[in-house]
């Protein structure tokens, strides 16, 4: 579907911002991400369906039902997470990925690299985690 890849590639400022390859890398590693958040979820059902016996003592049993609650959690967040990567794999498919949508200027691709999900720029994303605090109700 896109660019062909060397196994070893990684991105970098000398080319030019989001090519083919750019783009191509970015949507193999936002894929692979959803795979894997899609598996663990898959063994955390295995495992709350295997893991339903009974705990005789009160303590066990609060620690078990602490441990699944703790453990839903954390699969409903990767469920948001999920659709803010098919949301990023949009924004490759319609041209738009790697530019901050509040500037239209490009997103760093190390910021890309370690948050493939991002949408703002760091300064972007700073100014509105200010304004975040700024404006909350404490």
């Amino acid at each position: 579907m896109g660019a062909e890849l060397a196994p070893d590639y990684y991105p970098s400022e000398d080319e030019e911002f989001m090519n083919p390859r750019q783009r191509e890398y970015f949507r193999r590693k936002l894929l692979a991400w959803r795979e894997e958040i899609l598996r663990e979820s898959q063994e955390t059902l295995q495992h709350l369906q295997e893991d339903t016996v009974a705990e005789p003592d009160m303590a066990d049993r609060a620690s078990a039902e602490s441990e699944r609650a703790l453990e839903l959690r954390t699969r409903d967040r990767q469920r948001k997470l999920i659709g803010k990567i098919d949301a990023a794999l949009r924004r490759i498919e319609d041209g738009n990925y790697g530019y901050c949508e509040e500037t239209g200027d490009p997103i760093s691709l190390r910021r890309l690299d370690a948050r493939p999900i991002a949408t703002l720029s760091i300064e972007a994303q700073e100014r509105h985690e200010r304004r975040e605090r700024t404006y909350r109700d404490d």
